[in-house]
Order: structure tokens, then C-alpha cells, then sequence
């Protein structure tokens, strides 16, 4: 197995590895996602990852095939496992591709991903979890897919974490929601509230109980953490459902207990192994 570059290039960061023998050998994070690269800055910036991490083959994974990116790479749809994805690279030379994202279509509802989909069959591809699986990558836009015989045959996005941002900064919630959100009571009890699904009363809620003096606004960030995750978690699974989340240390804390809290059980998975397993495969499969 050869030596190649891998960039997860997402809208506000990216990050880079040199991969040899399936295994990270060097690294590198930065801020310039693709909100802020031109389109004509792409070479430049390609060519400047290879001066730092070796004059390799490289894959780009994520927002830099999209309308903000490099280019628009056509998305691969579902039912779609890894050799379908790598099937569909989007050559930019002999030496540098795209990976493609995925859509999913179900009537009126249609959804698409990218940079998501490495990780989460990579996951499968690694043995992190079982070919037939749901998985959730919780973000600012939380996906959540279902795995069968190892491809992704339909996969959800939900403005959780956006939500939240905008409610913090915007409207009449902000003044209440400056405090850190802290997994404990009052995030459960939010995840508890969120299960009703009766959304925009429950938030709302969070205003008249500061104002009458019910619940300390010290605890209201993370009530509304709670009751945002736990609409999200609701509306996706089941008791008994068994969840593989994909993501950092504190917000897949925050979703596992959520999780646990609603009759499922959590797992968590390493992330970065699985996008490394996933994006080596198509590598593999592309050569």
C-alpha cells in the first residue's frame, strides 16, 4: 500500500494527514476550509500541502467538492457503499481527486452529505462497527445514518447544533444561554423535555421559567442543549436501539448520555480511525 495525502476539508477548517500503510504518519489542522478559499486558491493551497507533507498522491474529501469548494462533484446516491464512492472520484489530474458525497431521496424528503460518508463507511470498513448499524455524527449538522451489509441505504441531517448556535447568538433566548453547557441535571432534564417533540412551546418555556424565577439561568444553555439533542435523538430511535456515534470526547459524551437517557445504548467510535479506514479503502480501491 503506497503513501498517499488525505485532506478532510470542511466549511471552516480542514485538516490534512500523510497516510502510509494505512496509518498516520503526519499531520496538520488549520482554519482554511472552504468558506474561505477562493476557487482560484485551491491550486496554490494543494500545492502548498504537498510541499509540507510530501509530493504525493492526494485524495480531498468533504466541502471542497461542493458549490463553496473547488469544484461541484456530483453526489453518489444511495444505497452506496465504499466502491461505489471511489468509483465516482472526481479527477482534477493524475495525482489529485475529489471524493464524492451522497444523496438520499424519499419523497419529499431528500438529503445530502459530504466528507460524512468516509467516516462513517469507514467505521464498517474498520470493523468499528457491524455491517448493519446506525450511526450518528453529531456536529453542527448532525447526521445520522443506517448501515446495511456495510453501505449507507439512508442517512438524516438535523440542524441541531446550528440551532443552537443561532438561538445563543440571535433572539430573545441569547442573554440566558451564555453559560457552558455541562452534561448533569438540567441538560437531562432538557433531554427529557425534548422527547415530547413539542419543540418551539419548549424553548420558549426556557424564557417564562427565568422570568418567574423557576430555573437558574446558570443551567439554561444547558437545558437547551438537552432539549434540542434529545428532540434530535427521539425522532431517530427507539428503546433498545444501539447508536455508534463518531465524534469529539465532550459532544459525543453529551449524545451518549442523551442516548442512554431515551432506552438506547451508545457506543462510541474513534473518528479519526474511522475516516483514516475509510479514506485509505477508497484509495485502495482507486488505484
Amino acid at each position: 500500500m503506497s503513501a498517499f495525502i488525505a485532506v478532510d476539508w470542511g466549511t471552516t477548517n480542514r485538516r490534512a494527514y500523510r497516510i502510509e500503510d494505512g496509518k498516520v504518519v503526519a499531520t496538520e489542522r488549520d482554519d482554511r476550509g472552504a468558506a474561505s478559499v477562493a476557487v482560484g486558491e485551491y491550486e496554490a493551497e494543494v500545492t502548498g500541502i504537498r510541499a509540507r507533507l510530501g509530493d504525493l498522491p492526494m485524495l480531498l474529501a468533504g466541502m471542497v467538492g461542493s458549490n463553496i469548494g473547488w469544484r461541484s462533484v456530483p453526489y453518489v446516491a444511495v444505497p452506496a457503499g465504499l466502491a461505489a464512492v471511489a468509483g465516482a472520484l472526481d479527477r482534477i489530474d493524475d495525482h489529485t481527486a475529489i471524493v464524492p458525497g451522497l444523496s438520499y431521496r424519499d419523497g419529499l424528503h431528500a438529503d445530502v452529505m459530504r466528507g460524512e460518508e468516509v467516516q462513517l463507511l469507514g467505521a464498517v470498513a474498520a470493523g468499528l462497527v457491524p455491517p448493519d448499524a446506525l450511526l450518528c455524527q453529531p456536529g453542527t449538522h448532525c447526521k445520522w445514518a443506517t448501515v446495511e451489509s456495510g453501505a449507507i441505504v439512508r442517512f438524516t441531517t438535523a440542524m441541531t447544533g446550528e440551532l443552537f448556535a443561532l438561538l445563543r447568538a440571535h433572539g430573545v433566548l441569547s442573554r440566558q444561554l451564555g453559560h457552558r453547557v455541562e452534561p448533569g441535571g438540567a441538560f437531562l432534564e432538557g433531554v427529557t423535555e425534548g422527547a415530547r417533540r413539542d419543540l418551539a412551546a419548549s424553548l420558549f418555556a426556557i424564557r417564562a421559567r427565568g422570568v418567574l424565577g423557576i430555573a437558574d439561568d446558570a443551567h439554561a444553555a444547558s437545558f437547551a442543549s438537552g432539549l434540542l439533542i434529545g428532540a434530535d435523538i427521539a425522532a431517530r430511535i427507539e428503546r433498545g436501539a444501539t447508536v455508534h456515534i463518531l465524534a469529539d470526547a465532550a459532544l459525543g459524551a453529551l449524545y451518549a448520555s442523551a442516548i442512554d437517557a431515551l432506552g438506547g445504548t451508545a457506543r462510541h467510535i474513534d473518528s479519526q480511525a474511522a475516516f483514516v479506514a475509510g479514506i485509505t479503502r477508497i484509495q485502495d480501491l482507486a488505484a
